[in-house]
């Protein structure tokens, strides 16, 4: 930075808020890129230190809220799935919305959870989210095993399970997902620096916005005059509705 006693030096950053609205400092992120991977690494060995059953967590969680999922609304309630096996159908809408569900949670505390840091050094602020939803997709990854394996056992069952060319926009999809749970994180995260009751209804309103995202039950459902409705208003419903 240039100082007063060395007027010939030219500034080597500048650092201000007058920032388009849109604006995203990607070239800034790829420099910052070795701090990105350290808090991506924080976190995975952060996440499950000092747990009895460690990584097997990422598989515990999907397996028993498809169980009880299928308990609930497949035996229970009786919400058709399209032909799908009620536990592979609830398994996969679990997976899908796991992880977007964790990178808007973890991301919306960015701010508050990080604001030491922020004032003690420089560094992109959107490094921070970034790595937790670079961290989050190693979760899904490894919960989508689980998912690949409950598909080919029902294969190896004899039931009819189609996968068609259509699995090539899988990436597609996780990068939508990805885009959207970092902005509404960060929008959230921003937003309770000053209304701290919004951390308060983070949960419930994810939890309402799962049930009015085609999780536990298939868009072929919904009434056909509000399908088109509820796809534009929750972008969420025709990423899980293609997955």
């Amino acid at each position: 930075m240039k100082s007063t006693d060395t007027p010939d030096v030219a500034w080597t950053s500048i650092i201000d808020n007058r920032k388009p609205v849109f604006h995203v400092p990607w070239r800034e992120l790829w420099h910052y890129r070795h701090l990105v991977d350290m808090f991506v690494r924080r976190d995975f060995i952060a996440n499950y230190q000092q747990t009895v059953l460690g990584p097997l967590w990422y598989f515990i969680q999907p397996i028993f809220t498809t169980a009880v999922f299928t308990v609930v609304f497949g035996i229970i309630a009786r919400i058709p799935t399209d032909g799908l096996p009620a536990p592979l159908f609830f398994m996969s809408g679990v997976v899908i919305w796991n992880y977007f569900q964790s990178c808007v949670t973890r991301t919306s505390s960015t701010f508050g959870a990080n604001s030491r840091m922020f004032g003690k050094v420089y560094f992109p602020r959107l490094a921070v989210p970034v790595s937790v939803v670079i961290s989050n997709l190693v979760y899904f990854f490894i919960q989508l095993l689980l998912l690949a394996a409950v598909f080919f056992f029902y294969t190896a069952q004899g039931v009819s399970l189609d996968v068609s060319w259509r699995i090539v926009v899988l990436p597609v999809l996780v990068l939508q997902m990805a885009m959207l749970g970092l902005g509404v994180g960060c929008l959230v995260s921003s937003l309770t620096t000053k209304y701290r009751d919004l951390s308060m209804l983070l949960g419930f309103g994810l939890q309402l916005w799962m049930y009015a995202s085609c999780v536990v039950y298939p868009l072929s459902q919904v009434p056909e005059k509000w399908r088109l409705l509820l796809i534009l208003i929750n972008p969420m419903v025709p990423v899980i509705e293609a997955f």
